[in-house]
């Protein structure tokens, strides 16, 4: 068994994810999230959704984004 890439957790049902040249095993879907999901520049949270981005800054929602000043994005086009 593999350790978990957050949690150090080894566990039978573990799972890898790879995005580009990076591979990490996980124990669960809440620690690939605390470890690979963007964090919104307003609040923090993670993005687990599509969220909203303007000049490489990522927001959890259009509201995040107009506190910051990029008040032209909208969720819904």
């Amino acid at each position: 068994m593999t350790a978990c890439a957050t949690c150090g957790n080894e566990y039978d049902k573990a799972f890898t994810v790879t995005r580009g040249d990076e591979t990490h095993t996980f124990d669960s879907f809440e620690c690939a999230i605390t470890k690979l999901a963007p964090t919104c520049r307003h609040c923090d949270c993670r993005i687990i959704g599509h969220g909203v981005e303007k000049n490489g800054d990522i927001y959890c929602c259009a509201h995040c984004a107009g506190e910051e000043g990029a008040t032209e994005l909208r969720d819904r086009a």
